[in-house]
């Protein structure tokens, strides 16, 4: 038995940045600045640590970034006139709202009121029916990030028959949609499946997106199957482990991606990708 080939998402994303940083270049010889804004509301750790990595990755590509801070008491409709500010601002290129927000904020009703058009998160009710019915949108992060690790890796999606394990809004139901965009053949697993050990060993591409930590062992993969683990979790002895038993996993699988350095890093990745995607698309020419 051979190891499984892992699925390098560290790698995949410094490509992905450089792509992009090359993308903004053009754009600024154009004349047309690339700028994503984040608004971070509280004083949540883990909130702060990722936005400022996602402000590293603006620097690393040449796309200006700029973040608005509010404390936690903010008041609803205080951050509801931001996003209709940033919807107007020609020169924001993009924004998001770092999630999840402190209790007594709605996110959904400022998530909603983000433009299509600068939606880089890709959350937004109107991005996602305008996945669900094909039309042209931008991508939630990390499906997309997920689609383009396997493409990039020379694995065909067309025909194949995937298992997505999750049906959040987050990753489980649009990576599902983007899935059928590729002509893969899509069953979503969810809590109430019956013997999910038995559909999750049909898939020849097997996604974990259930954020139940290390739930899924080899009795669920098939010989051969392409595992991709979307779950991270903190260890109680330290360091970070997904929703599969990597060591009882690798040895069944023919691709299985890590947690640490899997499709972390290009759920990142992606959101640059979006920001020069919307940059794009609102340039005058």
């Amino acid at each position: 038995m051979t190891s499984a080939k892992i699925l390098d998402g560290n790698a995949m994303a410094s490509q992905i940045r450089s792509e992009v940083a090359d993308g903004v270049r053009e754009l600024k010889e154009r004349g047309v600045a690339v700028r994503l804004d984040v608004v971070l509301v509280g004083d949540d750790p883990a909130s702060t640590t990722y936005v400022n990595m996602k402000r590293h990755d603006c620097e690393e590509a040449g796309i200006e970034s700029k973040t608005h801070r509010y404390s936690a008491d903010v008041d609803q409709q205080e951050l509801a006139a931001l996003v209709e500010q940033l919807n107007g601002e020609v020169e924001v290129s993009g924004f998001f709202i770092q999630l999840p927000l402190p209790g007594g904020l709605d996110a959904m009703p400022l998530i909603s009121a983000i433009s299509p058009a600068k939606d880089v998160d890709g959350l937004s009710p109107m991005s996602a029916g305008r996945l669900s019915v094909g039309l042209p949108s931008l991508l939630p992060c990390t499906p997309h990030g997920v689609i383009q690790l396997l493409k990039r890796n020379g694995i065909e999606l067309s025909g194949r028959e995937v298992v997505v394990v999750g049906r959040s809004n987050l990753v489980g139901k649009p990576l599902s949609q983007l899935f059928l965009r590729e002509n893969a053949t899509v069953t979503v697993c969810h809590s109430r499946t019956e013997d999910l050990a038995s559909v999750a060993r049909r898939a020849e591409i097997l996604v974990l997106a259930a954020g139940r930590r290390e739930m899924i062992g080899a009795d669920y993969v098939r010989e051969g199957a392409v595992v991709v683990d979307v779950g991270i979790h903190r260890k109680e002895e330290g360091g970070l482990t997904g929703d599969v038993k990597f060591e009882e996993v690798e040895p069944v699988a023919s691709h299985i991606t890590p947690v640490p350095g899997g499709v972390g890093p290009m759920t990142r990745a992606m959101l640059l990708y979006n920001t020069l995607e919307a940059a794009k698309a609102g340039a005058p020419f």
